[in-house]
């Protein structure tokens, strides 16, 4: 009996707790805020003409700039890495920033997104360069946006309209390179899934917890 217990002491109960932890880590986790509170859109147009909007919505955010097709590849990234997976989330939309002239431009990367995949949760929104300049900066990030007005990097911003990431100075981020599928798949897909759990468990405090989140 004191062998089998040692046995279980030494082999067993360190696997499981390493089991444990791994699998549980979000779930036990809050997402830091890097910029609270960050503005909307205003009145800018998608390229159906519609007001999108950042309120009761976690949204992926990015910034095109004027090179969107040379840079198709990030959103190809992005698509499978984590918007195929979550795109039945009716609470999920994913936000890109553009400069305004590149909507024939945008209107081809959806179109090829829409050849394998529902984009209805696709949202490309234009504005005037100064207007984006203005937008990125109050974001108050320590990345900035290239000569073409965009980023490689896209963010979380959740339902209250704050932008979350990691603080940590050992592992600061406040975006995710969506150069890199595996920073997409790792702690991309690590901190989204803290996200997802903050509302779940909220839902589920109050008694109102659905499948579409």
């Amino acid at each position: 009996m004191k062998k089998n217990i040692v046995l279980f002491v030494l082999f067993v109960l360190p696997i499981v707790a390493y089991l444990f932890f791994a699998s549980g880590v979000n779930s036990f986790t809050k997402l830091p805020t890097i910029t609270p509170k960050i503005a909307d859109f205003g009145n800018w147009k998608s390229l159906k003409g519609e007001k999108v909007s950042l309120d009761n919505k976690i949204t992926i955010l990015g910034f095109s700039g004027n090179e969107i097709l040379k840079n198709r590849g990030n959103f190809f990234n992005l698509n499978e890495k984590i918007y195929q997976r979550y795109n039945g989330f009716k609470d999920l939309q994913f936000v890109v920033v553009c400069p305004l002239g590149t909507e024939k431009d945008a209107k081809k990367i959806v179109e090829s997104l829409g050849a394998f995949t529902d984009v209805s949760g696709w949202h490309f929104v234009f504005a005037s360069p100064e207007e984006i300049k203005v937008y990125y900066d109050q974001l108050h990030l320590q990345g900035k946006l290239d000569q073409n007005l965009g980023t490689s990097n896209v963010y979380i911003v959740d339902k209250e309209r704050n932008l979350r990431g990691r603080k940590d100075k050992e592992e600061y981020k406040e975006g995710y390179n969506t150069f890199h599928p595996s920073e997409l798949s790792n702690e991309m897909l690590d901190d989204f899934k803290i996200i997802l759990y903050e509302y779940r468990a909220a839902l589920k405090k109050n008694h109102n917890a659905t499948k579409e989140l």
